[in-house]
């Protein structure tokens, strides 16, 4: 029988300390985050620079056609998923970017900006104040600016815990596979 922490037959909440880990761990920027029921993931609170709304909404149409010529463009992030959200402070427009994702966070930036230098896009992160402009080539710029301006949960709660999005998909394919075959026998 699984671990009660791996159990995923059992929905799990996680309270998490402000720091964001139980215990420090160093990692290779900063502190590991702990894997929580919904995996790993971060949020990224940041303002945006003035005028790039519409700069940062188009170019959510650039990853959906991403996507569209390559469905496995953004594979290598083993995301579960991505939400983005724009919203007024005062008279100033923010930026928050909610990820979920299976591998730890060092990996996952690192892996993102080697993805997007492969592919020659450029990061909607461009748009936020602050942002570094050699992040292609500066790594722990880019790792510095994500981790500055990531807010940790404190909660965190998985209706299927630690099961990974490759197991997700998976599962699925077994499920089609036999409702296809279940199908045949009638």
């Amino acid at each position: 029988m699984a671990s009660q922490e791996h159990d995923w037959t059992n929905p799990q909440a996680m309270a998490i300390p402000k720091e964001g880990y139980f215990q420090y761990e160093p990692g290779n920027y900063g502190p590991v985050f702990p894997r929580t029921p919904a995996c790993h993931g971060f949020t990224i609170i940041a303002k945006l620079k003035p005028g790039r709304e519409e700069s940062m909404r188009s170019y959510a149409n650039t990853v959906e056609k991403a996507l569209q010529a390559d469905p496995l463009f953004l594979a290598p992030l083993k995301l579960h998923y991505l939400k983005w959200v724009l919203f007024d402070i005062g008279s100033e427009k923010y930026f928050m970017y909610q990820g979920i994702f299976d591998t730890e966070f060092d990996k996952y930036t690192d892996d993102a900006v080697a993805l997007f230098t492969k592919s020659g896009l450029q990061t909607a992160f461009e748009n936020l104040e602050g942002f570094p402009e050699d992040w292609k080539t500066n790594i722990p710029a880019f790792i510095k600016f994500v981790r500055d301006h990531h807010r940790p949960s404190f909660m965190e709660y998985g209706e299927y815990p630690y099961v990974t999005a490759d197991e997700i998909k998976k599962a699925l394919k077994v499920k089609k596979a036999f409702g296809e075959m279940l199908d045949q026998m009638q």
